[in-house]
């Protein structure tokens, strides 16, 4: 350790890593879904309109996903632990304002500041909890990143059911700012100074407006479609505007020499297999909520919804166990098409069920909470152990930000097309959770095809491979014959640095335990600039 360097009483500890994730990423994701229960109750307090704070909510979960390209262009220039101590002030900070706030703006404010941390935090905190603990921890690390970023999601309509019950705001956002202050206090005690990836890189400008652009546009468009329920011309430009640059952005990543987001790495069938599953059940299960709620709001008073939509959280914890005890196993692929099964089933149970309040939306909540715990989480890992561990935090980004748009941008939509598209209240939500049935099956053949067509194949990942060789834990075939490259996989008793070439050529390769084919993407090979093969690099 070099001389100097500030750590922190715990800068060692999992059950430390972990308290710091599980307080950073919980508050507002379960905020997300506990305000809409309490919607009237707010704007009222801080005297938005209805229309404002729907544009607000929507703003705040475009700042979310415009985070996740904002944390890793400052991670490449800036100390990462330093970064992440700033954004969780700012977070205790923004989430005091929001609730004191005397007023809509400066609700407004704290509010959007406080999905932009999330997402900051997010890629800051995550991805060091699953690489620098042992590949023992993590199945561990996986059920808790269920947890925290769809446990919490799921708890959030009983949470703000139960706050409406009391009709009460503010209690839960001074909550919220407690457990800010607990994720600031791990920050500190975690903290382990860590110089900065590369100050010399370029800044990625156009990628960053870009992201600034199509988040706030396509965000403000769908908010204001919802808040106003008719047809806008304004609105609409604003949420084709912001569509497009964000499809402007991805195309942008997959041209680019040194991207931000390794999105030609990801076009094999595995990730993109993955992709496809995690984006599709989330604008689908996001959606399924949100409809349910705002049906439920003529037929069932505060408790009832909070009892109701309590087997969604009971659904995710179970789901949490599950993917531990398979995280090693070759069927995560299985589970998150399963999961999108689920989610189906779910919308099925709904448009039956609603708008009647009784226990067919009490199954439906559950299979919700089943279904996106049991697709999302492990179809991102089925991303992440496709590609290299040191671009996981790139891969974060770049999952996140389309997961993003997908589960918050799907669901004012859905809302919108309820409120306009249908002569009657009731057959608008029904269509549209139809709309939200057609995207989980869509996901479900969609996901199954890419991978089955591109010869993907169930294989257990190899997570010491992955950790501690930088390759991908499993074989991703690709659909465009890139580069194949040779492989040298040497024995995991090997420790860092020894292999062919390292003076005892002859023996090493004896102790070889297998040479593989595996494609590579010109981004892979660009960013190496060539160079010698060296054991586990994948280097050619």
């Amino acid at each position: 350790m070099g001389r100097g360097v500030r750590r922190g009483p715990l800068a060692d500890s999992y059950p430390g890593a972990v308290g710091l994730v599980v307080f950073s990423l919980i508050p507002y994701l379960a905020l997300t879904a506990a305000v809409f229960p309490l919607a009237q109750l707010i704007a009222k307090s801080v005297g938005l309109s209805p229309q404002a704070f729907d544009i607000t909510i929507a703003l705040s979960t475009g700042a979310y996903a415009l985070g996740t390209v904002l944390a890793v262009q400052v991670t490449v220039h800036l100390p990462a632990r330093r970064a992440l101590v700033i954004y969780e002030v700012v977070f205790v900070a923004a989430s005091v304002l929001s609730a004191w706030a005397p007023t809509g703006i400066v609700f407004a404010i704290g509010f959007v500041t406080q999905g932009l941390c999330t997402s900051l935090m997010l890629i800051a905190a995550v991805p060091p909890l699953v690489t620098r603990w042992p590949a023992k921890k993590m199945p561990v690390t996986g059920g808790i990143m269920n947890l925290c970023i769809f446990g919490a999601v799921a708890v959030g309509p009983t949470v703000g059911a139960t706050f409406g019950v009391l009709q009460v705001w503010r209690p839960l956002f001074i909550i919220v700012a407690c457990l800010a202050a607990l994720a600031l206090l791990f920050s500190l005690l975690t903290f382990e100074d860590e110089g900065a990836k590369d100050r010399d890189a370029p800044w990625d400008v156009v990628a960053v407006v870009l992201a600034s652009v199509g988040c706030a546009a396509a965000f403000y468009g769908a908010g204001s479609l919802q808040a106003a329920a008719a047809v806008s011309p304004e609105a609409l430009v604003a949420l084709l505007a912001g569509f497009a640059a964000l499809v402007a952005l991805v195309v942008y990543q997959a041209a680019s020499r040194n991207p931000l987001m390794p999105v030609r790495s990801a076009s094999t069938s595995v990730p993109l297999s993955g992709l496809c599953i995690a984006l599709s059940a989330s604008a689908a299960a996001f959606g399924m909520m949100e409809l349910a709620l705002e049906a439920l709001k003529s037929s069932g008073t505060p408790g009832q919804v909070a009892l109701v939509f309590l087997p969604e959280f009971g659904g995710a914890i179970v789901v949490a166990g599950v993917f531990m005890i398979l995280f090693r196993t070759r069927f995560t692929p299985v589970l998150a098409l399963a999961g999108l099964l689920a989610v189906l089933a779910a919308g099925v149970v709904l448009i039956v069920s609603l708008p009647r309040l009784g226990p067919g939306v009490a199954v439906a909540a559950g299979l919700l909470g089943l279904g996106v715990a049991a697709s999302v989480s492990p179809a991102l890992f089925m991303v992440g152990f496709s590609l290299r561990s040191s671009l996981l935090q790139r891969v974060f980004a770049m999952i996140e930000l389309m997961r993003g748009v997908t589960a918050f941008l799907v669901a004012p939509i859905l809302l919108f097309l309820a409120a306009v598209l249908a002569p009657q209240p009731n057959t608008g939500i029904d269509d549209s959770l139809w709309i939200c049935v057609a995207l989980a099956g869509g996901g479900f053949l969609g996901g199954g095809a890419l991978f089955v067509l591109g010869k993907g194949r169930l294989e257990a990942p190899d997570l010491d491979r992955w950790q501690e060789e930088d390759e991908p834990a499993w074989q991703s075939p690709s659909f465009r014959g890139g580069h194949d490259r040779l492989r040298l996989v040497a024995p995991r008793s090997w420790t860092a640095g020894t292999g062919v070439g390292a003076g005892d050529g002859a023996s090493a390769s004896g102790r070889i335990r297998r040479i593989e084919t595996v494609p590579e993407s010109a981004e892979e090979h660009d960013s190496r600039g060539g160079g010698t093969p060296r054991v586990g690099s994948g280097e050619h």
